[in-house]
């Protein structure tokens, strides 16, 4: 063989051996499976503003090999176009469709809410859900802006937030997510809901903050809709709510400190100088003394018609309780339950 064609064989030999290296390289490093973890899914969070060391940092321990992935991420020019979100990384997945599935697919979570007792604990909530942290929220919620916006006070803004759950991005703002917030309660005070307020001379935050009481009165649901009767015939002859629940907040209110159990209200409580306190102060609340939940609200848009004024909790059947028509009848109801919390002991 001549020295021309020895020369020609080495050198496609060489690119061979060259094409084999590139195509050995481009598939170990797009197209082999790249995870590490057992699970069929893994979910990756990359915060607003993080850089790529930040990212890898997110998926080391998912990743079997951060080098190769390192090297896609580079040709695929992820570096420069880092973005937050929530994005969920499938088993078996390759470097590629890695880099792809965290460029791309920002899927919302689900966000659930309820029996919250203030905005402080409801932003804590959000902030063990979403990106931001408690005080970002709790700052969009008393801005001032937003609460004139929106007819909404301080003490009333909690009425904006329906407990439910929600499909949310985990990045999104907190300014975003009062106004999708908004929205949802927009949608939940349809024409119906709406009609029956009106009905019953009472705006939105007054329905809410009444079956706030009534769920605070009552955990039996299907016992709500007589107990918001007790209340709404209490407005209609102007007689002084007197909601125990309502003490108790102002008690916490008062004292600042919304850790305290307080299982018994006492006598001198009931003097205690807040508009929440309905032994004092006519009327209904400024706002809830708790976020109730929708079948409280609808408790008092459809509450039971009956001609009850009083009620107290019943000892033999408990969790429910024994209504009354008038002062003796129910004087003699609480004379049973008192009877029964002095055998017990409870001073507070």
């Amino acid at each position: 063989m001549s020295n021309l064609k020895k020369t020609i064989v080495a050198t496609l030999m060489l690119g061979l051996v060259i094409m084999a290296g590139f195509a050995y390289f481009v598939y170990h490093n797009i197209f082999v499976p790249n995870t590490s973890f057992e699970n069929k899914k893994a979910h990756v969070y990359i915060t607003t503003g993080a850089n790529f060391n930040d990212v890898l940092e997110e998926l080391s321990p998912l990743i079997k090999n951060l080098e190769s992935f390192n090297t896609v991420a580079n040709k695929k020019g992820y570096p420069s176009n880092i973005k937050a979100g929530h994005f969920i990384i499938n088993k078996g997945m390759n470097n590629n469709e890695i880099v792809n599935a965290i460029r791309n697919g920002n899927i919302p979570v689900i966000v659930k809410f309820n029996n919250q007792e203030r905005i402080e604990n409801l932003a804590g909530s959000l902030a063990n859900q979403l990106e931001a942290d408690s005080l970002s929220f709790l700052k969009a919620m008393q801005n001032e802006l937003f609460l004139k916006k929106h007819d909404l006070t301080k003490e009333s803004v909690l009425c904006n937030f329906i407990p439910n759950s929600y499909e949310i991005y985990w990045n999104v703002s907190p300014e975003n997510f009062n106004n999708k917030m908004f929205e949802e309660s927009d949608k939940f005070w349809n024409d119906e809901r709406t009609k029956k307020a009106k009905n019953l001379d009472l705006t939105k935050e007054q329905v809410i903050s009444l079956a706030a009481i009534v769920q605070k009165e009552t955990a039996k649901v299907e016992e709500r809709p007589k107990v918001a009767g007790v209340y709404i015939n209490r407005i209609n002859i102007g007689m002084l709510l007197q909601a125990d629940p309502t003490v108790i907040y102002s008690k916490k209110l008062l004292d600042n400190d919304f850790d305290q159990q307080i299982t018994r209200v006492l006598y001198r409580d009931l003097e205690l100088d807040s508009p929440y306190n309905t032994y004092k102060y006519a009327g209904i609340p400024p706002g809830p003394i708790t976020m109730p939940d929708i079948s409280s609200i609808d408790a008092v848009l459809n509450y039971k018609r009956h001609n009850y004024y009083y009620f107290v909790a019943d000892v033999k059947n408990f969790g429910y309780h024994n209504f009354a028509k008038n002062l003796a009848q129910h004087n003699r109801n609480k004379n049973e339950y008192v009877r029964w919390i002095s055998k017990q002991k409870l001073n507070r």
